[in-house]
């Protein structure tokens, strides 16, 4: 028998910071030093101890209003094609079909799907969901097909913002070589 073998038979209790020198932490300082910002109750999270001029706020870029540093869009739960070896010949991929196949959690029914390459299909299968490139060649050398998931929606024509006129507008330009 080795004393690092032996079981433990007390259990310290938790230092109970700021309640005198009997506490076992400091006094009234409670570990934080003597006076100055950082030992007051509370300090941004962005402080560093310099001045404005030279600090982490003016070194990022302005972002303004609510949520603002939650993300922009919501990303597709990623589905590869070796996740989809429990479908049958000719069934159809859908996000009600991969819930009922219990790929998905049940609570996924409103979130973006996407299907990726991964892994082999051996099983012709009908796809309803956004796919990657290499997932689609694969799905139609099983014999299968992808159905577009919003069909007839086109990409908009990249248009002026609006406001913004153009930098001859409201002014003539001469042509070359013409005299008036």
């Amino acid at each position: 028998m080795t004393l690092n073998t032996l079981t433990k038979t007390k259990d310290k209790s938790k230092k109970r910071v700021g309640r005198g020198y009997g506490s076992g932490k400091g006094g009234h300082t409670s570990g934080r030093g003597a006076k100055g910002q950082k030992a007051r109750s509370k300090v941004p999270l962005y402080f560093e101890g310099t001045p404005m001029r030279k600090s982490l706020i003016r070194r990022i870029p302005m972002l303004r209003g609510k949520l603002k540093n939650k993300p922009v869009g919501i990303k597709p739960i990623i589905i590869n094609l070796k996740h989809l070896v429990t479908f049958k010949k000719d069934q159809t991929v859908s996000v009600e079909t991969l819930i009922k196949n219990k790929v998905l959690p049940a609570n996924a029914k409103g979130l973006p799907v996407k299907i990726l390459g991964d892994g082999d299909l051996k099983v012709a299968l009908t796809v309803t969901l956004p796919t990657s490139k290499s997932a689609a060649k694969k799905i139609k050398k099983a014999g299968g097909k992808i159905i577009s998931p919003t069909p007839g929606v086109k990409k908009k024509p990249k248009t002026p913002t609006p406001g913004v006129k153009p930098a001859c507008a409201g002014r003539e330009v001469p042509t070359p070589g013409v005299i008036k």
